[in-house]
């Protein structure tokens, strides 16, 4: 197998693979805060009903404000890398083959080998390429041609490595 595929230098791409590398990484701040809040506001009610609700109501207030916020932290986070990577927009290449995937954008180039990769993760537009447990770039499906991007998961399908959604 040998793939090989441009990336345009589009100023919108870069904050596409930043949001999809962030909303990996930031998912268990969701989960934290809804659990945060939940809790918040079962202790509030629950507060509510014992003479003593006045005194603890501000710690309640604050685990639901905190949950909140937690919650609103990886929308904000993929938002600034958004607006944040929209200069880095440059011209770049894909290469994969059965050994690794070698990236050029700009003047930096840099690998992976398949023998790394723990496991890849299918998304709408992306496949994520996980190194261990951390995200490690990811393979722009849109960019590539249909019988390429076919041949690539019937790759990684016949490796063990492709996640679905």
């Amino acid at each position: 197998m040998h793939i090989r595929f441009d990336i345009p230098a589009d100023p919108a791409y870069p904050g596409r693979v930043a949001a999809a590398l962030s909303r990996v990484r930031l998912r268990r701040y969701g989960y934290i805060g809804a659990v945060l809040a939940a809790i918040g506001a079962i202790g509030f009610a629950v507060s509510r009903g014992f003479a003593w609700g006045d005194q603890i109501s501000p710690l309640w207030i604050t685990m639901i404000l905190g949950g909140f916020l937690s919650m609103l932290y990886s929308p904000w986070v993929r938002l600034r890398a958004r607006r944040r990577s929209s200069r880095y927009a440059v011209e770049g290449a894909y290469d994969i083959t059965d050994d690794n995937i070698m990236m050029r954008s700009g003047s930096e180039s840099g690998g992976i080998a398949w023998d790394g990769v723990a496991q890849v993760r299918d998304t709408p537009e992306f496949w994520i390429v996980y190194v261990g447990r951390m995200p490690a770039t990811v393979i722009p499906r849109r960019l590539m041609s249909a019988e390429d991007a076919e041949t690539l998961r019937a790759f990684m399908a016949e490796r063990g490595l492709l996640q679905l959604r």
